[in-house]
């Protein structure tokens, strides 16, 4: 039971919803469509105008639809693929599904995303892909990624689960690899409850994607019924998963790119009041922001860094940064650590013999990130007092 004298008053953060969105649902409930139909299209559509990505294919989540494009490659038993040491563990587990094997990559502490000069070393005569990660909204540096690509004959997808709104060099994340995977999960900046998206500027991978998500069928039930012989099943091809997304789902995300744009200004202007409010809080690592880069803030994600972190001092600042979370927890602020380290899991720390300083800037980040409240709706009161509450706690 909740402690009604610690209510939460600041959450983590919440999604955008108003009365738009109960109507957009509403709507295929009248209609009797429910599964993957009309409104998916609609919102297939409005996704590639948004991204400047000429084929959209929504998903029932960010982790299926990067399983769908790993499979769409023809990933391998045997094969290897670059992912970096520090994401949310579906990034690594799409790889593993296929029986392929990850690779990790340690990241750039300053970025949270991989460390585009450790890539080349872990490139074997094995190595068929590299799936580099534009963590909490900030993109990864693409153009050396896709050299290395170039240069030893190797694809790359992009997770661009926490990517919506993020641009590298004028061009929308997910637009540069053979595939780009988007997550519309609760946390993310717009939302369907659960649900994903591929992008592809490939026809091919288009055609193949959309065949893969219904079981392998050569063709939707909905082209099916509102064709000629709709009494006919489709043909199976394919091995293929079902992996599709729901009407009621595109109608709330038809509805969530309608008010996709300011939801992602607010957000933008919430985390440049963060950085002015946080001026001079020097134990706290704000996020940077390389040139050329748009940042989507999927999340603000600081660094806990009252001294140079380092692998002999990390367990000591970790214990410090816990006990500070939780007197904002006490205070009804709600905070969590950016993400965690596949590499320091427990599969893959027994199934690969992985240990920490193998990763040790994955490792300060899984145990320094500290991320703070930000959703669209957050006053200026409300982060003010996580400000000030932030600093009330560390004193």
């Amino acid at each position: 039971m909740k402690d009604e004298a610690t209510p939460q008053k600041i959450p983590i953060t919440k999604p955008f919803f108003g009365p738009e969105e109960e109507a957009a649902i509403r709507a295929p409930l009248h209609s009797g469509w429910v599964v993957q139909g009309p409104f998916v299209k609609e919102f297939e559509e409005r996704f590639s105008a948004f991204t400047e990505s000429p084929f959209s294919i929504a998903t029932s989540s960010c982790t299926t639809a990067l399983h769908i494009a790993v499979a769409a490659l023809g990933l391998q038993p045997g094969d290897e693929v670059i992912v970096p040491a520090f994401t949310w563990i579906s990034t690594a587990n799409v790889v593993e599904y296929m029986g392929a094997k990850p690779v990790f990559c340690d990241i750039d502490l300053s970025t949270f995303n991989i460390d585009v000069a450790g890539i080349e070393e872990l490139i074997t005569p094995r190595t068929v892909g590299i799936i580099p990660v534009h963590l909490f909204g900030l993109c990864a540096e693409m153009q050396p990624i896709l050299e290395i690509a170039r240069k030893h004959g190797i694809w790359v997808v992009e997770d661009a689960a926490c990517g919506f709104g993020a641009r590298y060099h004028g061009k929308h994340a997910g637009t540069f690899g053979g595939m780009g995977c988007f997550s519309f999960h609760p946390r993310k900046s717009i939302t369907t409850g659960e649900g994903g998206m591929i992008i592809t500027q490939r026809e091919d991978f288009d055609r193949l994607a959309r065949t893969l998500r219904d079981h392998g069928a050569s063709r939707s039930d909905l082209s099916r019924h509102t064709g000629e012989a709709g009494f006919l099943l489709s043909e199976y091809n394919h091995l293929g998963y079902n992996y599709r997304m729901t009407d009621i789902q595109g109608a709330l995300g038809c509805a969530q790119m309608d008010r996709a744009s300011w939801i992602l200004k607010t957000r933008s202007q919430l985390a440049d009041r963060y950085n002015r409010l946080l001026t001079g809080v020097e134990w706290l690592e704000t996020p940077r922001v390389p040139h050329g880069f748009v940042h989507g803030y999927q999340a603000y994600v600081c660094l806990f860094r009252p001294e140079e972190p380092a692998m002999n001092n990390v367990d000591r600042l970790h214990r410090q940064r816990n006990e500070l979370m939780m007197q904002l927890e006490a205070k009804g602020i709600a905070t969590r650590q950016g993400t965690h380290a596949p590499v320091l899991q427990g599969y893959y720390t027994k199934k690969y013999a992985l240990r920490t300083e193998q990763f040790p800037n994955a490792y300060l980040a899984d145990r320094l990130g500290l991320t703070l409240p930000l959703y669209a709706q957050m006053t200026e009161a409300e982060q003010a007092l996580v400000c000030q509450s932030l600093q009330q706690a560390k004193s």
